[in-house]
């Protein structure tokens, strides 16, 4: 089944040309996304009038490139603190951004742009959201750089020969867990995402039972130290032993934060604070669901974790 993403990186002559070097990129189309003025020209939108960013429309084999491994090539093509610029194009039609069509996406590009956010204490400028429309461009300006090869790119030429090259982020012995994990449990896992706050799968969750790592199953936290902290991702008060998380500093944001991981693994779970109940430690352990996976009491014998089951009662 073939999927679309939608990336808006400054001239769509240089983005399209790059995306359609990718193995498992179907096709590519250049064109004009969220405009106010139904299907506009391009003369139109160099007014800077429509509203509409210069956008490409990527269809990609899910099977052969994942949306994560696009989304890493694209941050690479943009200055992602550049607002309405990219290279010598300047104006907002050139602004960046990543829309989409299927909600499913969404968590992902949020936790991508989280991921990205670390690494500045700037905020973005990248536009994140559901496609309102999209207009292809005249055909002129489809497969520009390959009717002209000459032609302006404001992309670093040596990403066109790594788009080609390009292989998945799980290389190294990784890759039946990429193909195991959904793309925002992977992200957040290996490369330390933060999934959306209350709307995550285990934030309501207080059935008894066990949360194990997603990655390799190692048991992490029980049901009866789990509490409504309020924050919007699941809260801890301790794990089930010490030894089954590492923790260290993290300097992302502008402030000092314990980053938690799981120790088997080294997947990146999420972070601890001194703000929990007093009466069981005072710490909390914000944990993101995608790093977990929750196993209901009547469960754990036939899932090998029977022996966990007196700390499910446990005050």
């Amino acid at each position: 089944m073939i999927e679309s993403i939608y990336f808006a990186g400054g001239c769509f002559w240089g983005t399209a040309r790059l995306f359609s070097l990718v193995p498992g990129v179907v096709s590519v189309t250049a064109g004009y996304a969220n405009s106010i003025v139904e299907n506009p020209t391009y003369k139109e939108v160099c007014t800077g009038n429509t509203g509409a960013a210069e956008t490409v429309k990527v269809d990609y084999d899910p099977e052969r490139v994942g949306l994560t491994d696009l989304i890493s090539l694209y941050f690479r093509s943009i200055d992602p603190l550049s607002v309405n610029r990219q290279g010598g194009d300047c104006g907002t039609q050139y602004r960046t951004g990543i829309y989409y069509t299927s909600p499913d996406d969404a968590p992902v590009v949020e936790a991508m742009l989280a991921t990205l956010q670390r690494r500045y204490s700037e905020p973005l400028a990248v536009e994140q959201g559901p496609l309102v429309n999209f207009y292809p461009a005249e055909e002129y300006h489809q497969d520009y750089l390959v009717k002209n090869p000459g032609g302006y790119c404001h992309v670093d030429p040596q990403l066109f020969r790594e788009a080609r090259e390009l292989t998945s982020r799980c290389s190294g012995g990784k890759e039946e867990l990429r193909r195991r994990l959904t793309p925002l449990q992977w992200e957040v896992t290996q490369n330390g995402a933060t999934e959306r706050p209350f709307v995550n799968e285990y934030d309501d969750e207080f059935r008894p039972g066990i949360y194990v790592d997603i990655t390799d199953g190692t048991p992490l936290f029980v049901s009866s130290r789990k509490f409504n902290s309020g924050c919007g991702w699941p809260a801890f008060s301790r794990p089930i032993d010490e030894s089954v998380l590492t923790e260290h500093t993290d300097t992302s944001f502008g402030r000092v934060r314990t980053e938690v991981r799981s120790a088997s693994s080294g997947s990146h779970l999420g972070h601890v604070f001194p703000d929990g109940p007093q009466a069981d430690g005072g710490l909390r352990y914000c944990i993101n669901s995608a790093a977990l996976r929750f196993i209901p009491s009547a469960d754990m014998e036939k899932e090998g974790y029977a022996e966990y089951l007196p700390l499910i009662d446990q005050k």
